[in-house]
């Protein structure tokens, strides 16, 4: 386990007050049920929240309710030596049926040297039904002095005998101020900082997947080009089709290009276009489109995810979705 970039207390995660509430009374009182679901919108800091608790379980130190960060088992977990984490992650994807019963098999034994052994499962909501029905099996009949806790995307649907047999934890989106903060302490320009975190919505993990893929100078290039009203999608078919191309090299980060221009339309439903001015040059003829069109767009957009998730050719389903969006 690599925990070197994680926090070490539960409490530097920004925001979440209300997880950060709850964990703090219940590590007080010393009442921690068998297993923890922290569900929320993906990249909010679910994941360095569980690792934060984690440290806090096993801390020698007791005078205090987070980890004092100095003990031998909070040096262990820094490094990533701890004996008794253990971090369960997907592997291609999905957490597989091997992982959850080689999981269940270590629970088995006693812990090692502390007095209880932690497992974080990462992104449970990956895990296809075989999995899942594995993982009910060991909490339905939790091993003594084990603590299970699993991170899950709020969106995506869970078997209600799992998160009925845990204590979920709920996380939200992070406040625009505190999620620019965080992009700046990682080194990103505020101007930088402020458009990702308002296309990411309170998620600073997507942010950074934003910029790291450079999926945002291709969303403004796409903007660039279907704003336009000097750009005409038959005459200028060209520069359609290379776009196309470029969207297609994204593979599997064409779906977070689309949601970006999903709340580039939503926000022309609503009236803003503050977005406009994220793009470079100033000079476009911006069109003028009704609702009626834009709604027409984000169904563009939405059928285009659907032909993806079909495995339809990349290139064509980029194209077509670029003379719609004209």
């Amino acid at each position: 386990m690599n925990s070197d970039s994680s926090p070490i207390c539960f409490s530097v995660v920004r925001g979440q007050e209300k997880a950060k509430k709850l964990l703090r009374r219940s590590l007080a009182a010393d009442r921690i049920p068998h297993a923890y679901i922290f569900r929320g919108p993906d990249g909010v800091g679910k994941s360095m929240f569980a690792r934060g608790v984690a440290a806090a379980v096993n801390c020698h130190d007791t005078s205090q309710v987070e980890a004092c960060g100095v003990c031998s088992s909070c040096r262990k977990f820094r490094s990533g030596n701890h004996p008794d984490i253990l971090m369960v992650s997907p592997e291609k994807g999905a957490i597989k049926i091997g992982q959850i019963r080689q999981m269940a098999r270590e629970l088995t034994y006693p812990a090692y040297e502390s007095k209880m052994r932690i497992v974080i499962l990462e992104d449970v909501h990956t895990m296809r039904r075989e999995a899942a029905n594995s993982l009910l099996k060991t909490l339905e009949e939790p091993p003594a002095d084990n603590l299970l806790m699993s991170t899950a995307e709020a969106s995506h649907g869970m078997l209600s005998t799992l998160t009925s047999r845990c204590q979920t934890v709920p996380f939200s989106a992070l406040g625009f101020a505190d999620t620019v903060a965080i992009l700046t302490d990682k080194g990103l320009d505020t101007g930088t900082a402020q458009l990702l975190a308002r296309l990411s919505e309170g998620s600073p993990g997507k942010a950074f997947l934003l910029s790291k893929k450079d999926i945002i100078s291709l969303w403004k290039e796409v903007l660039a080009v279907v704003s336009d009203s000097g750009i005409d999608s038959h005459r200028d078919v060209g520069i359609v089709l290379q776009l196309g191309e470029k969207m297609a090299a994204l593979k599997e980060n064409i779906v977070p290009l689309f949601g970006l221009l999903r709340i580039w339309l939503r926000d022309l439903l609503m009236g803003k276009t503050d977005l406009i001015a994220f793009l470079e040059g100033g000079d476009i003829r911006l069109k003028k489109w009704n609702t009626e069109q834009l709604f027409a767009r984000l169904q563009a957009i939405d059928q285009a995810e659907k032909e993806l998730a079909r495995n339809c050719n990349r290139s064509l389903v980029c194209e077509v979705l670029l003379f719609r969006l004209q």
